[in-house]
């Protein structure tokens, strides 16, 4: 079955596009051949209204009515073109994300999220159905609502220890930088996993540099490597509730907002401008980052222990951190990543475990499609019988767009790992009962 992925992260900086030929066989492991991925740049007037409406802006319905539109409008458009670019015209679903507006969180609990783009018209102009909206089930469920992506770095980055593949012992930290940073903890195979979101990842180093050069982002941390990190607003900075707070948590654009630096840093630096900003920016990314890495992971229950020995010891060294998404082409800020993870621990990027750093958000939504699709949900198992998210209980996400019943049948069983797979796979005979 092959899933065309569409996204556009908080930095609203592109929508992202990728396909992917998935084949699931009875013996639970999930085949994923990524067939390409690219970029549309958003019209640079939709852009705008988009970034206007973002929080702290107060938008009247309107707007929202005609945001949904136009952005599922340009949703429609993209997966059009990828269809083509991507897939050879070859594709079964399409799976939106859209474009979210607002993360509503409050204290520990988050109660609903918002990601504008219409359905119907990327269905209109694909022709292809279309699963949206896979944030709200989960939230209805008791969970965060994000990040979504646990499940896909449980199921790839779950170490088999039955079936060495040079993954270390102890702990994966799968990273996504992106707006805002996110972070899996992954152990062995189908053991819980821990997801959260760390923090402002790159959403708080794009405004500043935006301000300061007119450039969406600072490019190659050129500006953060200038700067000298001030060590009074970083300490004002992290003296936020949020990063005390426990995992599995959530934020966005609602807390860390255009006006939150100014806010964070008016009784102690409110002149603090220039390099020297984004440098400490940059290392109030990292800093929350290996932070939350280091206290979540010594936090981990005694009850996760190894899938094939109940009385073993739970891991609690992470032993890898994985990136992608925008931030990892900033080495500045791997740089001062690196600085913080202790000795022994390595740093790479997705790409080289064959997942492309730019495009792994849209190949997670392809993946929740091709779930979705088969009954199957998508959240990983998290600690103390809840879901990664927090959720009480495991919920297919998302919504079908148009209503008529899918042709794929229902996968029964469970899916114990995602494989990448670099060869079609047609060279070799299915196995008798895989699902495509």
């Amino acid at each position: 079955m092959i899933v065309l992925g569409l996204s556009s992260g908080t930095s609203v900086d592109a929508i992202d596009a990728a396909a992917a030929d998935f084949h699931l066989g009875p013996d639970g492991v999930l085949r994923m051949r990524p067939l390409g991925h690219t970029e549309y740049e958003w019209p640079a007037a939709l852009r705008e209204r988009i970034l206007k409406a973002l929080p702290p802006a107060a938008v009247d319905m309107g707007e929202v009515t005609q945001l949904d539109t136009l952005i599922g409008q340009e949703f429609g458009r993209a997966g059009r073109q990828a269809i083509d670019d991507v897939a050879g015209g070859d594709v079964d679903l399409v799976a939106s994300h859209g474009q979210t507006l607002y993360h509503w969180v409050v204290g520990a609990r988050a109660h609903g999220s918002l990601q504008l783009g219409n359905a119907a018209w990327i269905a209109e102009r694909t022709k292809r159905p279309v699963i949206s909206d896979f944030r709200v089930a989960d939230i209805a469920a008791g969970g965060q609502g994000a990040p979504l992506v646990s499940v896909l770095d449980a199921l790839w980055l779950g170490r088999d220890p039955q079936s060495p593949d040079g993954a270390p012992a102890g702990l994966s930290a799968a990273l996504n930088i992106g707006g805002i940073a996110n972070v899996t903890l992954v152990g062995e195979v189908e053991a819980p996993v821990t997801g959260w979101d760390t923090g402002p990842g790159n959403c708080l180093i794009d405004l500043t540099a935006r301000q300061l050069t007119g450039e969406p982002f600072d490019r190659d941390g050129a500006l953060g490597a200038a700067g000298t990190v001030d060590q009074a607003a970083l300490r004002a900075l992290l003296d936020d509730p949020y990063f005390a707070a426990k995992a599995p948590k959530s934020t966005g654009r609602e807390l860390f907002d255009a006006t939150y630096v100014p806010r964070k840093l008016a009784s102690v630096r409110p002149d603090l401008t220039g390099p020297d900003l984004v440098a400490t920016l940059t290392e109030l990314t990292a800093v929350t980052i290996a932070e939350g890495l280091l206290t979540v992971a010594q936090s981990i229950p005694a009850d996760r222990r190894s899938a094939g020995d109940a009385a073993a010891e739970p891991q609690r060294e992470v032993r890898r951190v994985v990136v992608s998404g925008g931030g990892a082409h900033n080495p500045t800020l791997l740089e001062r990543l690196r600085a913080y993870l202790p000795d022994g621990c390595e740093l790479l990027t997705a790409d080289q475990l064959g997942m492309p750093i730019d495009a792994k958000e849209a190949y997670l939504f392809a993946l929740l499609g091709f779930l979705s699709a088969h009954g199957v949900a998508g959240t990983a198992k998290g600690v103390q019988r809840r879901r990664s998210t927090g959720a009480r209980r495991a919920a297919v996400l998302g919504s079908l767009t148009p209503p008529t019943p899918l042709v794929w049948p229902a996968f029964t069983g469970p899916i114990r790992r995602l494989v990448l797979a670099n060869t079609p796979f047609g060279l070799a005979p299915m196995p008798k009962g895989t699902h495509r």
